[in-house]
């Protein structure tokens, strides 16, 4: 883990000298309907994922400002839960995020990258539970389009693999934007673990459409 986050820490600093022109922030949330899949071995026993789609909740904050080497941030919290087909009666996973990014590309085109320090409180219950805890750091890219109307096309991925533990997060949507910064957004997004903490490991992901509100200023 040390070794993984120097490595994340190198990457992040070419970009120590880029900060957004103006102060900014974007407030929002909504729902993703996701559908788990995959396999998870615990202390409670070994199970598949039932394929049974569920909506849960998603919410972030985002401060941009003009100060130049300081990072901008983005806190987000995402959660996720599934039942086994057999021992397991239920998984819950819940996923703070904080990240520090710089603008690269202000624009019709927008970029940025950085790096997210997520933390990730799990719960694997049967006939008994165990629990599970750790905060990893993740890789960070967002990219926009500006369309025509307030329309936009973004995406953004978190993600990181060292060894045999990989996690991804990668969403993808469209968005519109009013006048006074009230906006909606549509997409689809995958999350991927393949991870052994605390005496948990799992080969799972949960994909699907989200929806949400926001606004930005």
């Amino acid at each position: 883990m040390k070794k993984l986050l120097l490595s994340a820490f190198i990457a992040f600093l070419p970009m120590t000298g880029m900060a957004a022109t103006i102060l900014g922030f974007q407030i929002g949330g909504g729902s993703w309907e996701q559908t788990p899949s995959g396999a998870l071995v615990s202390t409670v026993g070994s199970d598949t994922l039932k394929e049974t789609e569920k909506g849960e909740g998603y919410t972030y904050f985002s401060l941009e400002h003009p100060v130049p080497l300081v990072p901008n941030i983005r806190l987000a919290n995402t959660k996720v839960s599934a039942v086994g087909n057999t021992v397991i009666t239920s998984v819950e996973i819940d996923q703070t995020d904080a990240t520090l990014y710089y603008e690269i590309l202000d624009n019709v085109i927008s970029l940025d990258l950085g790096i997210t320090a997520r933390n990730t409180d799990g719960q694997v219950a049967g006939t008994g539970s165990t629990t599970f805890s750790e905060t990893v750091p993740l890789l960070y890219a967002s990219a926009e389009i500006a369309l025509p109307a307030g329309f936009a096309l973004a995406a953004e991925i978190n993600s990181i693999s060292s060894g045999s533990d990989k996690i991804s997060d990668i969403s993808a949507k469209v968005t519109y934007t009013t006048s006074i910064g009230l906006g909606i957004e549509v997409g689809t997004r995958t999350q991927n673990f393949e991870v052994d903490i605390d005496n948990v490991q799992t080969d799972i992901e949960f994909s699907g459409l989200f929806a949400g509100v926001y606004f930005k200023f």
